[in-house]
């Protein structure tokens, strides 16, 4: 067993666990952040951290939802750094610091195998582009739930363990960052 060869600190067994959640891990740290360097950086904090305190986890839930968890409270450390970090070049250097922003990549979602014809090549690009930047805007909290749910298409029980909020709360905040999302999404169309 995985969890098992994990808490024995076997090294192989913690290449397969990046290898078999890189992706999902990637996405969700990719859409949280907004940018692809800081995604990356956060992925691998958030694999070094679980095979670091593997031993802490109790299997009350699945174990993708527990690297959910450390997923997304890495994220959420990451971003408050990255505030303070902004916030701090931006009163020392003036109007010079430029905050971190998409790096151009179009997203961290699969592109089809079947070519597209070229304006729906385009038409698709810059739809993701402003989905990416309204799904940037909202506020954290909301992200996350964005994310988890409308992204990464886990279920509501999946996001109450890891978010730590009730059914109902989850439920009318998402609510709520759907309709702020809608807002965004027109502001940029």
């Amino acid at each position: 067993m995985l969890l098992h060869r994990l808490r024995e600190r076997d090294e192989k067994a913690f290449r397969e666990l990046v290898a078999e959640h890189r992706d999902r891990v990637f996405n969700v740290t990719y859409r949280m952040l907004g940018n692809r360097a800081e995604a990356e950086d956060v992925a691998q904090e958030v694999f070094i951290s679980v095979f670091k305190t593997i031993d802490t986890f109790r299997e009350e839930a699945k174990f993708s939802t527990w690297l959910y968890r450390v997923a997304v409270n890495h994220c959420k450390n990451r971003i408050k750094y990255l505030a303070r970090r902004h916030q701090r070049d931006h009163d020392e250097l003036d109007e010079t610091a430029v905050a971190d922003g998409d790096d151009g990549g179009g997203g961290g979602t699969a592109t089809p195998s079947v070519p597209r014809r070229p304006d729906r090549q385009l038409e698709g690009a810059q739809l993701e582009q402003v989905m990416h930047a309204a799904i940037a805007e909202l506020e954290e909290d909301q992200r996350v739930l964005v994310v988890l749910r409308d992204i990464e298409d886990l279920s509501m029980e999946e996001i109450c363990e890891i978010t730590g909020l009730p059914d109902g709360t989850v439920k009318s905040r998402l609510h709520r960052a759907r309709l702020a999302l809608r807002k965004k999404i027109q502001k940029h169309l």
